[in-house]
Formats: structure tokens, C-alpha cells, sequence
């Protein structure tokens, strides 16, 4: 495969859509955002940060309406 020899400006622009693909993702755990994730830390390596995991769903029970408990 041969070399990109990209400018400051155009490795920065292509880091940036990258980033942007990254997170704004649905599955970010799919082999195509790794392989996204390790050709954006070959560009940035000082900001590499690891996988974002989504944030765990928190299930309430629900205070009010219809599964309210029935007094009397």
C-alpha cells in the first residue's frame, strides 16, 4: 500500500471527519470504527483516547401514572 504524505492541514482535516465518524457512530465497538480509531491514532497519537463505551442504561421504577400502586 503505498504512503500518504499528507501537509499539517490535511492530516488535520482527515483526523477530524475521522473523529467525527467515530462519534457519532451507533456501533462503536464494529471492526470498521477500530480500524477508523487506529488509523486516527496514527495520525493524532497525542490525543489518542481509548474506545467509548456507551453509557449504561439506569431503568427507575415510575413514580406516577398508570403502574401507581392503588390506595385503599
Amino acid at each position: 500500500m503505498p504512503h500518504l504524505d499528507l501537509t499539517d492541514a490535511e492530516a488535520e482535516a482527515l483526523a477530524q471527519e475521522l473523529a467525527g465518524i467515530i462519534d457519532s457512530t451507533r456501533y462503536p465497538l464494529s471492526s470498521r470504527i477500530q480500524t477508523l480509531r487506529a488509523v486516527l491514532t496514527r495520525l493524532r497519537p497525542e490525543r489518542a483516547r481509548p474506545a467509548a463505551s456507551p453509557e449504561p442504561k439506569v431503568y427507575a421504577s415510575p413514580s406516577r401514572g398508570p403502574y401507581r400502586k392503588r390506595e385503599g
